[in-house]
């Protein structure tokens, strides 16, 4: 099922130049699950909610972004200003071509895929990331290990198989070949850094996300 947006979004892509970013978040209590017992499930949510929140203040303050829109199962506490694509759990590569799709339908070629758990994302990142794009057409931030992807721009008209899972990195840089673009390698701590195991999490100890949490 091809996700849809309410008329006034659409008439505000049609309207707008510039990139769209795409951000992806499971269901709160579905997310970072690896996180076991290094965390209870509430400070795990509210962990999840900081970081989406900090992707999506980063998104929407950046230069080269016009429109920002979350693609997930529920709102939960997305600002109503934010456009949510309902996410039908297909899977994560399927959703965003969905999103993709109807993205370039409305005009759109300047698309940038984030997740939601990049605590320390600029907006000056994200700028970076597009305008690398806008030189060959795709550009791609891999995650410390240099194997992930933590987030990807396409510049193009074309449908884009996305391949987020094990060794995305190398299948998205494949796939911008197979599309005769030139893929822009970004290497930025902003970019780099996600959470997903207790390791991680103790990197954030003093971030402002767990101040709150012990107010």
């Amino acid at each position: 099922m091809t996700p849809t947006l309410e008329p006034d979004w659409t008439r505000s892509l049609q309207r707008r130049r510039g990139a769209c970013a795409l951000i992806a978040i499971k269901e709160r209590e579905r997310c970072k699950t690896r996180l076991g017992n290094a965390v209870d499930e509430r400070t795990r949510v509210e962990l999840v909610r900081s970081m989406l929140a900090a992707v999506l203040t980063a998104a929407q303050t950046a230069q080269t972004v016009h429109q920002t829109i979350v693609v997930s199962p529920e709102r939960d506490q997305i600002p109503a200003a934010i456009p949510v694509l309902a996410d039908t759990g297909e899977s994560l590569n399927a959703a965003l071509e969905q999103a993709h799709r109807m993205l370039r339908d409305f005009g759109c070629h300047e698309v940038v895929v984030l997740p939601a758990d990049l605590p320390h994302i600029m907006a000056s990142d994200i700028d970076t990331l597009v305008r690398a794009a806008r030189t060959g057409g795709f550009s791609i931030a891999s995650d410390a290990t240099g194997a992930g992807t933590n987030a990807l721009c396409l510049v193009a008209p074309q449908p884009f198989r996305f391949q987020f899972g094990p060794d995305s990195r190398r299948l998205h840089v494949q796939e911008a070949r197979r599309l005769e673009l030139t893929p822009q390698i970004i290497h930025l701590p902003g970019l780099a850094f996600d959470v997903d195991t207790p390791a991680d999490l103790q990197r954030l100890e003093e971030q402002p996300w767990r101040a709150r949490l012990r107010a």
